[in-house]
């Protein structure tokens, strides 16, 4: 079986393939011993390469500068005579071209001549693969390999997407079924906005196709047509979708490590941007790894070139010195040439194709992963990371099974397999420790978050050179075709910054209470602590919750004040008769919120009139009224002996309450103990279980949250284009969830104040109760929704009133629900698992 030579690695870097020809080379020519050897001569743009169909006989490649230099002689015979003018003014148009002094005059003429190709041919509709398929778009691109772009026709259908190299090489064409996409990112293609990734599995690491465009304005609309095939796209895989779902231990660090080089442009397709991954493991002497033990870890609070202290200083001094632009880093900690350190033993052949056909020095190869995190610690110019491979089930990276000779070291002893740290023996759970993901939030800051640039990156130490940033260079601003060129070059090689994805301080992991610090064990580093198709944690919401009609209660009595100007009494129900037992009227106007105090005997209730009642149950009469609000009063709460209220005069007002003795005359007394300012009307309220942070939702949309202690606000969000209906801090009061008149819930991470996830229903949603995932949540039209948070889905729709729900309760147990709507209704509910 014959195996094929020519690969695109042969061509240099930034040459395209265009064609090839059937034919012969002939040596010899008119001597006794001339000699025909068939192969197929490729064109290319920088050389011409004939590959001969006999495996022992070796491919030739002339450049295209020497092609009329008289020195070597090559004949070759087409087979079909035809072709030959063609092939010969090509071959002078590349020769022309490479006589041009300066690179960037030669890239431009050979642009110009392969824009010239793709325009006299267009994508061969027979390779549909049905006749009945629609054409949606067609346009020119590249497909992205490895240090290779491949040009071509792109073209989109209602079933399939299409790309069909120029060259036929690897095949004729490439196809893929929209309906198999899962996921699609937009990409940077050195620095510009022109690439395109579409995978067709949730979890894989490669894509199956990358492309690059020539123009942003192809890129997007076809973009748009992919997405139009995924349901939830857009919802589903943003930064806060996958932060949330991390964040509650739904998907790994790995994973979620994976997932955000991703989104900020990292392809294994494109070594520029290879995804990026920490160095964790501090320790490479001891023989088992103590992973309860902070010492053995990498601090993930710095960057690599932070860690060590009197380096640091040295580059810093320089760093002052330095007139603009500064950096403080004269390398990046990652580019093509790490990526092919780490992988040069499954991949050589690209190692080869970006050193001009040669390994590296022996004792600057990837040797050892304990020489290599010291020179990482200690080196002057080394300030690599990892790749996802070190975290992987697959170790064959570390190992030379192809047998390559890859030289020997100055002791003499030969290139073989990595050298493993003593420890590296069993299964490696460094990643998914506890330390780890303690600690992993403020390594994804550096890379991809808040100290990524600007003032925090210096203060971080984190700067690196301006050419590797998003935005640091506009190409397209540069005309001078020799500097564009030059830019590029150093763009690709150098490496590149990560998309920065967060701007403000990502929140750290949620970690289980109960759980305790791993115990000491032995750790390797070329096994993968969770696979990239496992969770770490179980996922606790695929099971559906349904709801089942139900009339019981676990209280005595009953009350529901549902909104709206009709509703101006409270009323209360028998638990046992499940008739009313009691109806009573404060105020003309509309009743806006109420609460049992503890102990079953006081109700309060508040009012559109701008007052709060004080009802006792036992002696059924009005026991007090707090004039305390310039407007009416749209919720109250109630902890630990303080009322908290939310007015329409912008304000929420905390008072300390001491209760009357009901037996007597005496009335409550009331002390005003801070009040917070708003611009706007507020809505809602809610307190966390320690009464010490108050999240308050306004009438135009903005959540704020608040040091109920020292009655200052901690973050001040847009959250909403309308009203907030409801917000409520999940159990453990990391997040708080809102729900607005623009059909949105919002979460917010409250140590940080980030927006980490949004989702839309169809319509408002009124009401909800939540456990930190699961939603339950009262709609505009009646209907009683469940949703997943973490995927954004709704898992029941129930029909529950005839018009709006207004109201919910749920029970400590989260077993027992009571709803209001505007249909003059309450309903009693008994969940079910």
């Amino acid at each position: 079986m014959r195996h094929p030579q020519f690969s695109l690695l042969l061509l240099n870097l930034e040459e395209y393939y265009f064609e090839q020809h059937r034919a012969s080379h002939i040596i010899n020519k008119g001597c006794r011993d001339e000699r025909k050897i068939r192969g197929s001569l490729k064109i290319c743009s920088k050389s011409i390469i004939f590959e001969p169909d006999e495996n022992l006989q070796p491919i030739i490649k002339v450049s295209s500068a020497t092609l009329v230099d008289g020195k070597t002689e090559h004949l070759f015979q087409l087979d079909v005579a035809g072709k030959l003018g063609d092939v010969v003014q090509t071959l002078h148009q590349l020769y022309r071209a490479s006589c041009l002094d300066k690179m960037g005059d030669q890239a431009a003429m050979i642009t110009a001549i392969l824009q010239s190709r793709l325009a006299r041919t267009s994508f061969d509709k027979n390779r549909f693969q049905s006749i009945s398929e629609t054409l949606r778009m067609e346009c020119k691109a590249e497909m992205v390999t490895p240090l290779v772009t491949n040009p071509g026709h792109v073209c989109v259908t209602d079933a399939n997407l299409y790309f069909q190299p120029l060259n036929g090489y690897p095949k004729p064409v490439v196809q893929i079924t929209l309906q198999n996409v899962r996921r699609i990112y937009k990409r940077r293609h050195g620095l510009m906005p022109l690439g395109l990734e579409v995978f067709c599995t949730e979890n894989d690491i490669c894509s199956d196709i990358y492309l690059k465009f020539y123009n942003c304005q192809d890129r997007d609309e076809l973009y748009f047509l992919i997405a139009t095939y995924i349901e939830n796209h857009i919802t589903e895989h943003t930064a806060e979708s996958y932060m949330l779902q991390w964040q509650r231990g739904h998907i790994s660090n790995y994973q979620y490590l994976l997932h955000l080089n991703n989104l900020a442009d990292r392809s294994c397709n494109d070594l520029s941007q290879y995804p990026v991954f920490p160095w964790i493991i501090a320790d490479y002497s001891s023989a088992e790894l103590d992973l309860t033990k902070p010492e053995t870890f990498r601090d993930l609070s710095k960057p690599i070139g932070a860690l060590n202290k009197e380096r640091l200083e040295r580059l810093l001094t320089r760093y002052e010195e330095m007139t603009e632009p500064k950096f403080m880093y004269g390398s990046h900690y990652s580019s093509p040439g790490y990526v092919l350190f780490y992988l040069v033993r499954v991949a050589p052949e690209y190692m080869l194709c970006l050193q001009n056909g040669k390994f590296d020095h022996a004792d600057r190869m990837f040797n050892s992963v304990a020489e290599t995190w010291k020179n990482c610690l200690d080196g002057a110019t080394d300030f690599k990371e990892l790749i996802p491979e070190f975290y992987e089930n697959d170790s064959s990276f570390l190992v030379n099974s192809l047998k390559l000779d890859l030289g020997k070291r100055q002791g003499g002893k030969t290139v073989e397999d990595v050298e493993l740290p003593p420890w590296a023996s069993g299964s490696s759970k460094a990643l998914e420790s506890q330390y780890v993901s303690e600690h992993l939030h403020e390594w994804i800051d550096l890379i991809f978050g808040c100290k990524q640039k600007g003032s925090k990156a210096v203060t971080a130490c984190n700067v690196f050179h301006p050419l590797t940033y998003e935005g640091g260079v506009d190409l397209n601003s540069i005309m001078d075709p020799n500097e564009k060129v030059a830019l590029l070059t150093q763009i690709l090689e150098f490496g590149q910054t990560p998309k920065q994805l967060f701007t403000t301080p990502h929140p750290q992991r949620i970690m289980p209470k109960s759980s305790s610090r791993t115990s000491s064990r032995s750790v390797s580093i070329s096994e993968s602590p969770v696979s990239p198709n496992e969770e770490s944690f179980e996922d606790l919401t695929e099971e559906s919750i349904t709801l089942v009609l139900l009339f019981t209660l676990q209280s005595q009595l009953f009350h529901l004040i549902t909104d709206g100007s009709i509703y101006s009494t409270l009323k209360m129900f028998s638990k046992e008769s499940k008739t009313l037992q009691r109806s009573v009227s404060f105020s003309n106007m509309a009743l806006s919120s109420c609460i049992i105090l503890p102990g079953d005997t006081t109700v309060i209730t508040s009012s559109w009139d701008n007052n709060i009642y004080f009802y006792s149950i036992a002696f059924g009469r009005r026991q007090d009224i707090l004039m305390g609000h310039d407007d009416a009063v749209s919720k109250i709460c109630w902890r630990d002996g303080c009322l908290y209220s939310a007015s329409w005069d912008s304000t929420v007002k905390v008072w300390k309450c001491v209760p009357g003795e009901t037996l007597s005359n005496k009335r409550n007394c009331f002390e005003l103990l801070a009040e917070l300012e708003h611009d706007v009307s507020v809505n809602t309220i809610d307190l966390t279980p320690s009464n010490t942070i108050l999240a308050s939702g306004t009438k135009e949309g903005t959540i704020s949250v608040w040091d109920v202690t020292t009655a200052t606000v901690l973050h001040q969000l847009p959250c909403h284009s309308g009203t907030v209906f409801d917000a409520a801090f999940s159990p453990d009061s990391r997040h708080l969830l809102s729900a607005g008149e623009d059909c949105c819930f919002k979460v917010i991470d409250v140590q940080t104040g980030m927006l980490i996830s949004s989702v839309t229903a169809d319509e408002p949603q009124r009401c909800f109760r939540w456990n930190g995932n699961t939603v339950l949540s009262g709609s505009q039209s009646g209907e009683l929704l469940t949703w997943d948070l973490l995927s954004g889905k709704v898992t029941e729709r129930i029909k529950g009133h005839a018009g709006a729900v207004t109201s919910m309760w749920m029970n400590e147990q989260c077993n027992s629900v009571i709803t209001g709507g505007e249909d003059k209704q309450i309903t009693f509910w008994k969940l079910q698992y």
